[in-house]
Formats: C-alpha cells, structure tokens, sequence
C-alpha cells in the first residue's frame, strides 16, 4: 500500500491515531457547524450547494501527475473563497463522507483523519491565504484569478503535511516517514498547480458574472472590475 494520494485509506493510520483524528474532525466540524449559522443567507445557502456539488463531481475525476500516481482537486480553498471558512467546511466535510460511505473513496477509520486535512486544515490555510491577499483581489479579474491560485496552491500543500505528520505519529502503512514526506510535498506541490488553475478558473467565472456571490470580497470599497 503506497500513501501518496490525499485519501488515506483503511489501515494506513494505526487505531489509536485513527480515533484521535476522528475526535479532532468532530470538534472542528462541530465548531464550524455553529459559525457557519452567521454566514449562512439567501446567497450563501444555494452557492454552499453548488460548491458542494462541484467539488464532488471535480474531485471524482483524477488527473495524472507522474506514471502510477494522479490528483484531484481538495477544494478548500475554492469553498473557502465563495462560501468563506466555516461554510466551507462543511461543504469539504459532507462531500468527503459521501465518497467514503458511498464510493469508498478513503477509508472508513481514515474518515477523521481525511476530514481533518481537507475539510479543516485545508479551508482554513486557503482562507487565511486569500486574507492576507484581499486587495489583490479587489484590484481585477486578473489579481482574484492570482489570489486563487496562491490560496489554492498553498491549501494543498499543507493538507498534505497534514497528512505527513499524522503518518509520523501513527503510520502503519509499511513506508519511513521520510519516503512518505517526500512524496507527498514533492507530489501536492505538482497538484497544487492543477488545484490553483481549477480554482483560479472556477472562481473568476463566479465574479464575472454575480461578484456579490464570492464571499471573500464582500465588504470591498469597491466593486470588482472585471477585465476580459
């Protein structure tokens, strides 16, 4: 069993590790349900469904990366932008656990583990990402496309750190840390590029036509100048 995809699959955590990080996805999932109660409106509510509907359905198709290994959008930093953190999350979350429960697309007792990365870590580093780069993003189509990209990028990066540190504390796939690790930074960081235009793309396209749906510039000075 090779742990080089973002979806750990069963037995590649040791029970105790699997428990622990399934602890952890229930109190950030749980925190995020309560917050997300202030973010949720007539705008958000639908956007939160499309968000959630296009992640699974992008997340279901692999592009490859390198011979034997492929990628497929996480979609924090997507969701994060257009629905903000707490939103976002939860989107991330419920798609995670269809494809567990329904496709077997990530392991049962990796369920935890998988939501803690993608859902949690991932959104939250791609909207602190996109944060600090607000007013690039209310400069023009061009600055939000950069915004989403960086935000994007760096998302996938460190959920697959995630990931490499909770192999650290309680793998049990049968590979050193240090393989591991190599692999995973090594092969994100070639993802991240797909996952930044994926969502560079997606949300541009967004702006373009309801500005007022992308939860990261509400509250600009200025409208969003959209440039062709």
């Amino acid at each position: 069993m090779s742990p080089v995809a973002m979806h750990m699959s069963d037995g590649l955590l040791n029970a105790p590790t699997s428990v622990a990080f399934l602890v952890i996805a229930a109190l950030g999932v749980g925190f995020a349900l309560v917050r997300a109660r202030t973010d949720l409106d007539d705008r958000t509510a639908p956007m939160a469904g499309l968000v959630a509907t296009f992640i699974f359905a992008v997340q279901m198709i692999n592009f490859p990366i390198l011979p034997g290994a492929s990628g497929h959008l996480l979609g924090g930093a997507l969701a994060a932008i257009l629905v903000g953190p707490y939103v976002g999350a939860l989107c991330v979350t419920i798609v995670l656990v269809v494809q567990c429960l329904l496709f077997a697309d990530g392991g049962l007792t990796a369920l935890g583990a998988n939501v803690t990365n993608m859902a949690l870590i991932g959104t939250a580093t791609g909207f602190l990402v996109a944060v600090a780069l607000r007013k690039l993003a209310g400069q023009g189509t061009g600055g939000l496309a950069a915004v989403a990209f960086v935000s994007a990028f760096v998302n996938t990066v460190v959920a697959s750190t995630g990931f490499v540190v909770e192999y650290a504390i309680g793998g049990a796939g049968g590979v050193g840390i240090g393989k591991v690790a190599l692999l995973m930074w090594g092969l994100h960081a070639l993802i991240g590029i797909g996952e930044g235009l994926i969502t560079a793309i997606t949300v541009t396209s967004v702006a373009k036509i309801r500005p007022d749906l992308v939860y990261l510039l509400r509250g600009s000075q200025k409208p969003l100048e959209v440039r062709s």
